[in-house]
């Protein structure tokens, strides 16, 4: 069973329990990342997809497949990278590793069972040239419970950045009631009203958002009316509704090609 760490957050400095999940091998084991218990996380302030993976490799049968780098979102809005332990040169079990999993000869490692010489490629290439590809995963999204106006924008901020969209912060402008957020080019409407976004206010959006040249996003906390879902439909707006979970709900086209797609 995967062991659970304390993770401190250097903002807020409360402290979290956190367990890395397990992923299934090829072989049928469980594999898991192992996390350094003295090591401080750290902050992901700049995410990028290509940081967001981690080869682990498989204590069982030794080989190394991409799995997501275990990360911690914090309430208070800072997603935390947990420190792992780093891979021993020679062995190890399951600890995170940048190199390919080299294969082990079967039946006790006799000539015969291994590559032969006139494969044209290293014991690594030759085991990934025959194993099947095994495509990158995101990760589950993890959210905080929504109760106030502030965990509505906490949980839009972590989505946000889940999405792989970077430098999410809180925008000077506010086209519509609650509290816009820029992340990239995209700008995203946060709205925690009681009753359903009307058509003004999607509308307002998104003409702030053309007049900066950026895409836009609302996400609403009690949904829409009618006209404005049609609305948003002509023009192109991703529309979300935050469930008491905090996560966000695609209601059109448009987000769920935004939730697919991004990064």
């Amino acid at each position: 069973m995967p062991e659970s760490v304390p993770v401190r957050c250097p903002d807020c400095r409360r402290t979290h329990r956190y367990t890395a999940p397990s992923y299934p091998c090829a072989c049928g084991s469980p594999v898991a990342p192992a996390l350094h218990r003295d090591l401080p996380a750290t902050p992901v302030t700049r995410p990028a997809w290509e940081e967001q993976w981690i080869v682990v490799r498989c204590g069982a049968c030794g080989r190394g497949h991409q799995w997501p780098r275990p990360e911690l979102g914090c309430p208070c809005g800072t997603v935390l990278r947990v420190a792992l332990v780093p891979a021993p040169e020679k062995g190890g079990t399951g600890a995170a590793d940048d190199r390919p999993a080299e294969p082990r000869p079967a039946g006790g490692g006799a000539a015969g069972d291994r590559p032969p010489e006139d494969a044209g490629a290293r014991p690594a290439e030759y085991l990934a040239a025959r194993l099947p590809a095994v495509a990158p995963v995101r990760p589950a999204f993890r959210s905080v419970p929504v109760r106030t106006a502030r965990d509505m924008i906490t949980a839009t901020a972590l989505y946000l950045r889940w999405l792989g969209l970077r430098d999410v912060r809180r925008a000077e402008e506010r086209p519509a009631p609650g509290v816009a957020l820029t992340a990239g080019d995209l700008l995203a409407q946060v709205d925690p009203s009681i009753g359903p976004a009307p058509l003004r206010d999607v509308e307002c959006v998104w003409l702030t958002a053309l007049a900066r040249s950026a895409r836009c996003a609302y996400f609403s906390l009690a949904g829409y009316t009618d006209d404005a879902r049609s609305r948003a439909d002509s023009l192109g707006v991703p529309l979300y509704v935050l469930d008491p979970a905090g996560a966000p709900q695609p209601v059109n086209g448009a987000a769920e090609e935004l939730h697919t797609t991004q990064a």
